[in-house]
């Protein structure tokens, strides 16, 4: 079977897109960076070279160098699919985080976003 079309794009190409939903809701490429920086364990130099570099997206989420554990706190669907009924694992890692930047731009505080109360169980 051949691989979905998102494994091949360049994470790069797709992030300004992340940046402009949560701008537009009044949120920050701050708060883009710290989404992505908590599902992935990429430092913010790191996570500017896999933008600069145009890593895909598969080779981004395998060359993550910690997938947070909380992740799978995030629950609902994205793109019509519920999230928990993705069994493809990269695909699922890529819905984690559009649902995050979602939640984002739909004006969730950050503490929710990033799962802080799951640290406290």
């Amino acid at each position: 079977m051949a691989k979905h079309k998102i494994y091949t794009m360049s994470f790069g190409s797709v992030y300004p897109h992340y940046v402009t939903k949560a701008e537009k809701k009044g949120r920050t490429k701050a708060e883009v960076d710290e989404i992505i920086r908590w599902l992935t364990g990429y430092s913010q130099s790191e996570l500017d070279a896999v933008i600069e570099g145009g890593t895909d997206f598969e080779t981004f989420f395998e060359q993550a160098p910690e997938m947070n554990p909380n992740r799978a706190q995030v629950k609902g669907v994205i793109c019509g699919v519920r999230i928990e009924e993705i069994e493809e694992p990269t695909m699922k890692e890529i819905r984690y985080l559009d649902k995050l930047i979602d939640e984002l731009a739909k004006g969730k505080k950050m503490e929710k976003i990033l799962r802080e109360d799951a640290l406290e169980k």
